[in-house]
């Protein structure tokens, strides 16, 4: 029989990720801040918890997949938390993406209830969380990590190893780092060429003809020739993601120049008020630092 599962955060990346889990055959019961998000699953056959606590009484796994730090720990030490629940027994996987030295903490306090406990960012986007065709980055005991690797794989297509507890967060901060600085010097290479008197499609396809070609910007293409940028990802995420980064780096004395300029690049996106749009918006700050047209 399999296990009954909690999941926690109903966002662009949590709902697809837990109707995965439902559709294959897990006993599922959901929580979100925001209840109306949970009615979709509700259909589906999800339970749907009237808090996190209520939520972990009913569950051997607990996942959560929430925006960061601040609202992962009100799921689990706010009124009706669930870690008041978590005990031997069961297991917890957080999901969201936040600091190693964060995931640290989170394990520390969490010892007290003897909760098994993993963390597992994902890499990618919403359409492979809808497609089931995630990176799972997981890091904690490894026998626990390959025990869970059945519902690892109902959200993603491969499950990466990372080594200790700590080392998925340090992971997702490796893989975002590069995101990050890829989508930032896409952008930057197409407005360059624009202000040239590139003609959009002749780079692209100057881009994609070539050892530069990457998935990535085959599928960011379409909102630079259409100059839509709506979320996969969105940009006042990676800006986030950007601050644990640079946070990370001085902790560990490892020199990110071009991480310390992209935070400031994506915070500046974020502040004209682009930070729900998709993280190829970065395009629009290169437009709005370039002269006037």
């Amino acid at each position: 029989m399999k296990p009954k599962i909690g999941f926690m955060g109903l966002g662009i990346m949590g709902a697809p990720m837990a109707a995965n889990i439902l559709k294959a055959g897990y006993p599922l019961t959901v929580y979100n801040r925001t209840a109306a998000k949970a009615e979709p699953l509700a259909k589906l056959g999800a339970q749907v918890a009237a808090s996190p606590k209520a939520l972990a009484q009913d569950a051997q796994i607990i996942v959560a997949m929430v925006t960061g730090p601040e609202a992962l720990y009100e799921l689990l030490f706010g009124p009706e938390g669930a870690a008041e629940a978590f005990g031997p027994e069961q297991v917890f996987i957080n999901m969201s993406s936040v600091s190693p030295s964060f995931t640290l903490e989170l394990g520390k306090e969490l010892a007290p209830t003897a909760i098994r406990f993993v963390d597992a960012p994902v890499s990618g986007t919403k359409k492979p969380a809808e497609d089931g065709a995630l990176v799972i980055l997981a890091g904690g005991n490894r026998q626990r990590v390959q025990e869970l690797e059945p519902l690892f794989l109902t959200m993603g297509k491969k499950v990466i190893y990372c080594g200790k507890t700590g080392q998925g967060s340090m992971m997702k901060m490796f893989i975002n780092l590069l995101l990050g600085l890829m989508m930032e010097g896409f952008a930057e290479a197409l407005n360059f060429g624009r202000l040239g008197g590139l003609d959009l499609e002749a780079m692209l396809e100057t881009v994609a003809s070539g050892a530069m070609n990457a998935p990535m910007f085959q599928v960011k293409a379409a909102n630079f020739r259409d100059q839509k940028f709506q979320a996969a990802f969105p940009l006042k995420h990676l800006a986030k993601d950007a601050k644990f980064v640079v946070d990370t780096a001085y902790e560990l004395g490892a020199p990110v120049p071009a991480g310390q300029m992209l935070l400031h690049l994506y915070r500046l996106g974020v502040a004209q008020g682009w930070g729900d749009e998709d993280i190829s918006a970065i395009a629009k700050v290169m437009e709005f630092l370039s002269p006037p047209k």
